[in-house]
C-alpha cells in the first residue's frame, strides 16, 4: 500500500468532506457578490439565512439522534431507525410547508424576490431531505468516502450551475433559486439511486423508534437553534448598537474562525459513530477515552496555530480581505478570538458527549447558558469599552461558561479530568506525528 493510500482514511476523508462545504460556499458567495445586483444578492443572503435556520432545525432534530440509535446496530434495527428518521423528516417538512403556505397567502409586500422565496421554499426544503438523510446515515456507518462524494456532488454541482448562468449572462435571483432547487433534486436522485439515503426503509419504521427519535430530538434541536443564535447574536447586537460600516470589521475575524471549525467538524464526524457504538454496548470507559483523545489532540494541535495566527493577524486579514481591513480593528478582534480558540474542542466535545450518553437536555442547558452569557456580556462590554472590543472580549466568558458547565455535567456520568484531556491529547498527537514521519522516511528509503 502506497504512502498516499495510507493517508486516505476516515479522518482525512472526514476532513475533506467538512472542508469542501465552507470552501465552495465562500467561492459561490464571492461569485454572486460580483455578478448579482446588490438587491438580488441581499435577497439571496436573506433566503440563505432563513433556509439555514429551517435546515438547522431539521438537522438538530434528527442528525445526532439518528447516528446515536443507528451506529453499531444490526441490519433490522438500522433499517427501523432509518425508516423512522425518514418519517420524522417528512413530518418536519409538512409542518414547515403549512407555515410557509400561511405566510405566502398573507404576504402583502411588493418585493418580487420575496414571492419567489415563499413559493419555492417548501419545495426546496423537501428536495434536500434525501441528501441530508444520506449524509447522516453515511456518517453513522463511517463511510466518509461516500460522504465526501455527497458533499462534492451537492456543493460542486451548485458551484458549476452558478458558473453556467454567469457565462450565459442570465445571473439573477430567480435563476439562482432555480439552480439551487435543480441541484438539490439531482443530488437527491443520485443518493437515492445509489441506495445511500435508504428511502426503502420507510416501510420499516415503528412508532416506538419515531417517539425515541422525537424525544431525543426535542432537546438536540433546542441545542442546534441556540447554537445558531449564539453565532448570530453578536451580529444582531452590533447591527443594533453600531454603524453598519463596523459590521464587516467584526464579521471578518468571525468568518476566519471557520478555519478552526473545519478540523473540529471532521473530528466530531468521525468520533460520533464510534462513541454511539460504545454507548450502545454500555462501554462508558471507551466513550470517555474517545472524548478525551479527540478533544485533547485538537486542543494541543490548535495551540501553535493560534500563536501564529495571533502574531500574523493583520497580514492574514490583509491578504484575504484587502488593505482596507489590514490595519483596522479586525486584526485585534481576531487576536482576542485566538485567546479562547483552544477552548472550542473541549466545549464542543463536552456537548456532543452529553448528547451521546443520553443527556441532550444538559447540552441544551449548556448552550442556553452560553447564549445568555454572550448577550449579557456583549451589552456589558459595549457599555464598558464603547467599541467592538467589548463584544469580542465577551466571547471569552461565553466559551469559559460552556466549558465549565459541560465539565460539571459530564463528571456526574464519566470518570475523567481536564488534566486527562491535555495529557492524552499530547500523547496521541506525538504518536500520530511520529507515525507520519516514520511513513515518510520509509517512503523515501523505498525510493532511494
Amino acid at each position: 500500500m502506497s504512502f498516499f493510500k495510507k493517508l486516505i482514511n476516515k479522518h482525512t476523508l472526514s476532513l475533506a468532506s467538512n472542508a469542501i462545504m465552507p470552501v465552495l460556499g465562500m467561492a459561490i458567495l464571492a461569485l454572486m457578490a460580483r455578478y448579482l445586483t446588490k438587491p438580488d444578492f441581499g435577497d439571496y443572503i436573506f433566503f440563505l439565512v432563513i433556509f439555514t435556520l429551517a435546515d438547522t432545525f431539521r438537522t438538530g432534530f434528527l442528525q445526532t439522534s439518528l447516528i446515536k440509535y443507528y451506529a453499531g446496530t444490526d441490519t433490522e434495527r438500522s433499517a427501523n431507525i432509518a425508516g423512522s428518521a425518514w418519517y420524522v423528516g417528512l413530518m418536519i417538512i409538512f409542518t414547515f410547508a403549512i407555515a410557509n403556505a400561511g405566510v405566502y397567502l398573507f404576504y402583502f409586500g411588493t418585493n418580487p424576490n420575496m414571492f419567489i422565496i415563499l413559493k419555492w421554499f417548501s419545495i426546496i426544503f423537501l428536495s434536500t431531505l434525501p441528501t441530508a438523510i444520506a449524509g447522516w446515515i453515511l456518517q453513522a456507518e463511517e463511510r466518509f468516502d461516500k460522504l465526501f462524494m455527497v458533499q462534492l456532488i451537492n456543493q460542486g454541482g451548485f458551484f458549476i450551475s452558478i458558473l453556467i448562468i454567469i457565462v450565459l449572462h442570465i445571473a439573477n435571483f430567480q435563476n439562482v433559486i432555480y439552480c439551487y432547487f435543480i441541484n438539490n433534486v439531482v443530488s437527491s436522485i443520485i443518493t437515492t439511486a445509489l441506495g445511500w439515503s435508504r428511502i426503502k426503509t420507510i416501510g420499516s419504521k415503528s412508532w416506538e423508534s419515531i417517539k425515541q427519535l422525537a424525544h431525543f430530538g426535542k432537546f438536540s434541536v433546542g441545542t442546534s437553534i441556540s447554537s445558531y443564535l449564539l453565532r448570530s447574536s453578536d451580529t444582531f447586537i452590533i447591527k443594533m448598537m453600531f454603524p453598519s460600516a463596523l459590521l464587516p470589521v467584526y464579521y471578518i475575524p468571525q468568518r476566519l474562525m471557520e478555519i478552526f471549525e473545519i478540523p473540529l467538524r471532521a473530528f466530531i464526524a468521525t468520533a460520533l459513530p464510534v462513541m454511539s457504538a460504545a454507548v450502545n454496548r454500555d462501554d462508558k470507559k471507551y466513550v470517555s477515552y474517545i472524548m478525551k483523545k479527540y478533544a485533547g489532540m485538537l486542543t494541543m494541535a490548535l495551540i501553535p496555530v493560534a500563536i501564529v495566527s495571533f502574531l500574523l493577524a493583520d497580514i492574514i486579514i490583509g491578504i484575504l480581505f484587502g488593505g482596507d481591513y489590514k490595519h483596522s480593528d479586525a486584526g485585534n478582534i481576531f487576536r482576542i478570538f485566538m485567546c479562547f480558540v483552544m477552548l472550542l474542542p473541549i466545549d464542543r466535545f463536552f456537548g456532543i458527549t452529553l448528547d451521546i450518553i443520553g443527556k441532550p437536555h444538559l447540552n441544551m442547558i449548556k448552550v442556553f447558558i452560553m447564549l445568555s452569557v454572550n448577550v449579557a456580556g456583549d451589552f456589558a462590554g459595549i457599555f464598558i469599552f464603547h467599541s467592538l472590543y467589548g463584544v469580542a472580549i465577551a466571547s471569552i466568558f461565553t466559551f469559559f461558561s460552556g466549558a465549565i458547565f459541560g465539565y460539571w455535567a459530564l463528571k456526574k456520568h464519566l470518570n475523567f479530568s481536564v488534566k486527562d484531556i491535555f495529557y492524552l491529547g499530547y500523547l496521541e498527537l506525538i504518536e500520530l506525528i511520529g507515525m507520519l514521519f516514520k511513513k515518510i522516511r520509509k517512503k523515501e528509503a523505498e525510493q532511494s
